[in-house]
């Protein structure tokens, strides 16, 4: 059945084209498929293996929305009140208005208060810099930090647009799960340590690796100029003020596979219930109305390729992913939930169909064509199209 996946996968690697790669297939009651080829590292690191640990980025937004969607179920969220009184930092925001005469980005009060659900939904205004010129020329025109410094104060940038006005992906989640500690009085790795992890029994899933998990961390490689990977430094905050709700993650495909299986499980796994049906149930719908979202335009091409996964399809977002309203070409069904994370890693969630499934990589820059490829020939052969 995988067999297809398997050669294509086989075949990258020995060829060249990447260093390696692990993928797995989940049911509702279980792995029903896992495979891994090549090794952690360009040269003679250890092979890959479903051990392995990596960066997961943007996949850790998903789970900081679960973790946010909990404490909205207890009463110590609103999805729709103004989130100033609790994290003051969100008050008096500022939106980006055109350029001064001196080419300076020009800024104005933004029109509204920034909601938890719009930080949720990407729709709060705050952006990133990889992706919108703007910030990086207010940077350089402020000498303010970037956001990836892990500093609260440089959380605080000016918005794409007004709150709920416009889609733009970035840092909202981080500041959802700046939320989640201001809410529950817990740093945000002990919340999810308790109230999320813990539960699913996803104990490689950390902010900051032990020394027994950093021996099987898979290492960072970015395309050379003849397109083979070439190892590079991975360099992250050794200990942020902000964990990082939207990509500050490490995991293994085994433990971000039972992430995928409580959502396939309506919120639950092997008795553990980690959000309400009624959650779920927002948690897989359209949040953004008619507006097609998901589409990424690159303005730093050594961290990104453009990336628009379903050019003809109206995709929409839901409080934790992407949502794919039609059928996939490649087999999942309409309704189903995606996403991925900067260093090539993805996935996808399919209730209907009861079937989930990942690859991941460790590979610059996103939206690479052969990991995307390996990825939709992962999941066609998970659906009996191969």
């Amino acid at each position: 059945m995988y067999r297809g996946f398997e050669a294509a996968l086989d075949a990258a690697v020995a060829e060249g084209r990447i260093a390696g790669a692990v993928a797995l297939i989940a049911e509702r009651d279980g792995v029903t498929y896992q495979h891994a080829a090549g090794r952690r590292s360009v040269g003679a690191a250890p092979a890959m293996d479903q051990d392995t640990v990596f960066w997961i980025a943007s996949m850790t937004k998903a789970i900081a929305a679960v973790a946010a969607l909990q404490l909205v179920e207890r009463g110590k969220l609103s999805l729709d009140g103004d989130l100033a009184p609790l994290l003051p930092d969100l008050a008096g925001l500022e939106v980006f208005d055109g350029l001064n005469a001196d080419g300076t980005p020009k800024l104005r009060p933004a029109r509204g208060p920034v909601t938890l659900r719009q930080l949720l939904t990407h729709t709060s205004g705050f952006g990133y810099g990889w992706l919108n010129a703007e910030i990086g020329a207010w940077l350089m025109a402020t000498g303010a930090p970037d956001a990836v410094s892990g500093l609260r104060s440089a959380h605080r940038q000016p918005l794409m647009f007004d709150p709920g006005q416009g889609w733009a992906y970035g840092i909202g989640i981080d500041w959802a799960g700046i939320a989640v500690e201001a809410a529950s009085g817990q740093r945000l790795d002990a919340y999810l340590a308790e109230h999320v992890l813990g539960p699913l029994g996803m104990t490689d899933t950390v902010f900051k690796l032990s020394a027994e998990q950093a021996a099987r961390k898979a290492g960072m490689h970015a395309r050379g100029p003849d397109g083979a990977p070439v190892a590079i430094p991975l360099s992250l905050p050794g200990d942020p003020e902000v964990l990082s709700a939207g990509g500050g993650l490490y995991a293994t495909a085994p433990d971000y596979g039972r992430f995928l299986r409580m959502l396939l499980n309506g919120g639950a796994l092997d008795g553990a219930r980690i959000l309400s049906a009624e959650s779920m149930t927002e948690l897989c719908r359209v949040q953004t109305g008619a507006r097609r979202v998901g589409a990424l335009k690159s303005v730093a091409p050594t961290l990104s390729n453009d990336f628009d996964p379903y050019p003809g399809m109206q995709t929409g977002w839901g409080l934790a992913t992407m949502i794919t309203p039609e059928p996939s070409p490649d087999g999942r069904s309409a309704g189903s939930l995606f996403w991925g994370g900067l260093a090539n890693c993805y996935y996808w969630a399919d209730p209907k169909a009861g079937k989930a499934g990942l690859i991941l990589t460790q590979l610059l820059p996103f939206a690479d064509p052969e990991t995307l490829g390996l990825f939709a020939a992962l999941e066609r052969a998970a659906y009996g199209l191969d």
